[in-house]
């Protein structure tokens, strides 16, 4: 009987569990995977170390708890806080945030509760702060009695073209900072802000948002892949991600990240971390900080703006750029904004939805006591439209969530594949493809198929199925499912800074410790993973095959690899 012949032996390893609560912290959590897979209790499966039962409580605060400021009280900045706030012995001591609303709606939660915030807690935004801290300092300095204590570290969670700016600002404060990912919309900006953050690195502890690291389901694929070798040598990869119909219309044709020239291209601000997901699990040394990288030889990439445009408009739309003056605003289209934000659809009002994507659109729509009243701010947040005499710098400025998506001022790939070679070096030669897809149900599900030597590895967010060749043994790895943003990842991210943090605030540890062994992340891989995406725009743009060590050589120069 041969190989294939042979029926498949299958095991099933761990249980899928998705409480109805916010996720437990991610020391907890890892707790069942490493069960499953026998590795070693307080070690994650990524090498990086993590909190275990034998260790405080931590999510007690105390005085010597690590405290940060949120600057940015957005949809990212509120998900990190939320998770030092129930997951963590840290506190959230200050937002720094322009908008009223989301700057009040974060305190209040937070930090200053029912009370009025205290000096040092809120501020209008991040250089408010900043003048804050270096005269709260000076006064520390010069002896005075009674100074508040300042934050200990920054999340950095403004727009992508705003940075820069941040992040070097910070920088001589010597804060540890976390910063939402994409570290910036330039390769030459990146490469500003790496420089400016390597001389703190000796005392300070980073962080980039590639949540994706941080996944239950995605460490435990990674041990299995680089620790176990549950499948030999890789020799190719195909990983897709499926941003969603409606979810790339709303944040990418009439959001935030619409238009390469005020935010960067979608493969920078969307799918950053899917490059640095692969670059981990293919390029990274096993353990941050120790062994070599695998350096990748090539790059190439094809893609374009393929559906949201004029060209694919319906006839029935006719003239209309506006979904609530259009002819198929109620039916007839599926991306109507009244569809999407209104109702039926159903993440809209009438389907009980006032998170996103609904909060973004109409901030305080919670404040709105009746139903009608929401549907009236929506309704007028939905009719805001511009037309050809509108300067261009209004248009850019802001949002327009009833526009048209096929008249909007959208520009960003809906469709890109992005191609890496790795050499026969270190390690074996092998290929990954990435494949990011607007027109698809599954929403941000990303899946992913590994082949090896010795097997294969599906991964789907949910389960990891490895099969082996030689025994035709199929083996299912269910890790333990934590509700939250991306599959758990923004929970995981907040809780290994914090514990970064402390470890340097109040154990002892040096900043390079706390990061290869918390973090499990340095910053020349943040590097790394985002000049991939700038080489990739640039072989799509070009289209040519870009060879990446001359390409790092001419464009990075002498900063890590």
């Amino acid at each position: 009987m041969t190989i294939k012949d042979t029926p498949a032996k299958i095991t099933n390893i761990g249980s899928m569990k998705a409480p109805s609560s916010l996720v437990t912290p991610i020391a907890e959590a890892n707790k069942d995977v490493s069960n499953s897979t026998n590795s070693t209790k307080g070690t994650a499966t990524n090498g990086i170390k993590i909190r275990n039962e034998d260790e405080p409580n931590n999510s007690t605060k105390t005085e010597s708890s690590p405290r940060f400021v949120i600057i940015g009280a957005g949809a990212r900045g509120y998900a990190y806080a939320t998770t030092i706030h129930k997951l963590t012995n840290g506190l959230v001591s200050a937002v720094a945030e322009p908008l009223k609303f989301s700057r009040e709606n974060l305190g209040k939660k937070f930090i200053w509760q029912d009370k009025e915030p205290q000096k040092g807690q809120s501020f209008l935004g991040w250089r408010e702060y900043l003048d804050y801290e270096i005269a709260r300092r000076k006064r520390v300095a010069e002896g005075e009695d009674n100074v508040p204590p300042g934050a200990d570290g920054a999340f950095v969670c403004v727009q992508d073209a705003m940075h820069e700016a941040v992040v070097i600002g910070l920088a001589p404060l010597n804060l540890h900072i976390m910063c939402e990912k994409p570290l910036s919309t330039t390769l030459q900006s990146c490469l500003k802000m790496y420089r400016a953050l390597k001389p703190t690195m000796v005392t300070n502890v980073f962080s980039i948002g590639h949540v994706l690291r941080y996944t239950q389901h995605n460490m435990l694929l990674r041990k299995l892949i680089v620790e176990d070798k549950a499948i030999g040598n890789i020799s190719s990869v195909v990983h897709t991600e499926p941003v969603g119909w409606w979810h790339f219309t709303h944040s990418f044709v009439r959001g935030n990240w619409r238009n390469e020239q005020t935010s960067g291209p979608s493969l920078l601000t969307k799918s950053c971390h899917d490059i640095d997901f692969l670059l981990w699990m293919l390029c990274s040394p096993e353990k941050a900080g120790e062994g070599e990288s695998h350096i990748p030889s090539t790059v190439s990439s094809q893609g374009g703006l393929n559906f949201f445009k004029k060209s694919r408009k319906p006839s029935g739309a006719g003239d209309a750029t506006n979904c609530m003056k259009c002819a198929l605003g109620d039916s007839g289209c599926k991306y109507s904004a009244k569809n999407l934000y209104i109702g039926p659809h159903r993440y809209s009002l009438e389907g009980g939805n006032l998170s996103m994507p609904v909060n973004i659109v109409v901030h305080d729509i919670e404040d709105y006591k009746t139903m009608d009243e929401k549907k009236a701010a929506m309704t007028r947040a939905l009719e805001a439209d511009w037309d050809k005499a509108t300067p261009r710098e209004e248009v850019a400025a802001r949002q327009w969530y009833g526009r048209c998506v096929f008249e909007a001022d959208n520009n960003v790939n809906d469709e890109q594949f992005v191609t890496i070679s790795f050499p026969e070096t270190n390690r074996p030669a092998k290929q990954v493809t990435f494949h990011m897809v607007a027109q698809t149900k599954k929403i941000c599900e990303r899946f992913t198929h590994y082949y090896g030597d010795e097997g294969e590895i599906y991964a789907d967010g949910y389960k990891i199925t490895v099969e082996n060749f030689a025994t035709g043994e199929k083996t299912e790895h269910d890790p333990k499912y934590v509700a939250g943003g991306h599959g758990s990842g923004d929970q995981g991210l907040t809780v290994q800074f914090v514990a970064a943090c402390d470890a340097v605030k109040n154990k002892g540890w040096a900043a390079e410790q706390a990061q290869n062994n918390y973090i499990g992340c340095t910053l020349d891989e943040a590097l790394r993973s985002h000049a991939m995406v700038f080489a990739a725009e640039e072989a799509r743009k070009e289209q040519k095959i870009v060879h990446w060590p001359q390409w790092w050589s001419e464009n990075v120069g002498d900063d890590s690899q």
